[in-house]
């Protein structure tokens, strides 16, 4: 049954994508305002589509923790559910992405039309210079500027590996920077075929203030995301059995057990 609707979600996933590419070709022409409405409908109904053939919900906790101005949101990366989500979770997402990106067609097209930011790492700190005057444009716009900051998609309770750029654009920009945590890793797994029952929780955090020092915001940022993400996937995976278990994971929930049982 696993392999039954993982096999129907993926058909319908991509059939979703075919037809948002074939509806969206006016939207480089289109007031941004209505590709708005389409970008978000495609991704209200990819998510949809996962709860009805693979039998996943989504859970959202914390939007009320968004501030209204424009923002920094440093999310946990686990899938690729988590990059066409927040697409209908936030008013005007901005996101940070690779420049190669750009050279993908009709994709690429999508970026530079809706004014994402582009980074090309093999420029060094030129690269980032171009960036940051790219984000405080966006910010004063109001948007929320969507960056993943460990780079990449992450396994399931591997072990953080967060980048130092968003600390600079923190220090920088001095607007709230709010920490998004997320257990989609379970239930649609990176690189893998599968497609898992259960539920993907986010959960967006507190923001943290302008403020800080480097050190300090990176260090309550780390914090706050890997220890909200930990508990949102012992919460899930110990609620849905068929969601598979690898070794890091069943550390992860005998840590916290063992934790419980001695306090």
């Amino acid at each position: 049954m696993i392999a039954i609707r993982s096999l129907l979600f993926n058909l319908a996933f991509y059939i979703n994508v075919f037809i948002l590419m074939v509806i969206g070709i006016p939207m480089f022409i289109l007031p941004q305002r209505i590709g708005w409405i389409i970008l978000n409908a495609w991704s209200r109904s990819s998510s949809w589509w996962l709860k009805i053939i693979v039998g996943t919900p989504v859970e959202i906790r914390g939007i009320e923790y968004m501030p209204k101005e424009g923002c920094i949101v440093a999310a946990k990366h686990q899938s690729s559910w988590d990059t066409f989500a927040l697409l209908s979770m936030l008013p005007h997402p901005a996101y940070i992405y690779k420049k190669q990106l750009a050279r993908v067609p009709m994709f690429g097209w999508f970026l530079m039309r809706y004014d994402m930011i582009p980074v090309d790492r093999g420029k060094g700190q030129s690269a980032l210079r171009d960036m940051h005057k790219r984000v405080k444009n966006e910010l004063k716009r109001d948007r929320q500027i969507v960056i993943f900051p460990e780079g990449t998609r992450r396994a399931v309770a591997a072990v953080p590996d967060y980048k130092q750029g968003l600390a600079l654009l923190y220090r920088t920009c001095g607007v709230p920077c709010v920490p998004v945590a997320l257990n989609s890793g379970l239930t649609w797994p990176r690189r893998k075929f599968g497609k898992f029952r259960g539920k993907i929780i986010i959960e967006f955090c507190k923001p943290i203030q302008p403020g800080l020092k480097r050190d300090e915001f990176v260090k309550e940022l780390q914090e706050t995301i890997e220890t909200t993400t930990n508990r949102l996937l012992i919460e899930t995976a110990l609620e849905f059995p068929e969601i598979p278990r690898t070794p890091e994971l069943d550390q992860l929930i005998s840590a916290a057990s063992n934790k419980s049982d001695s306090s």
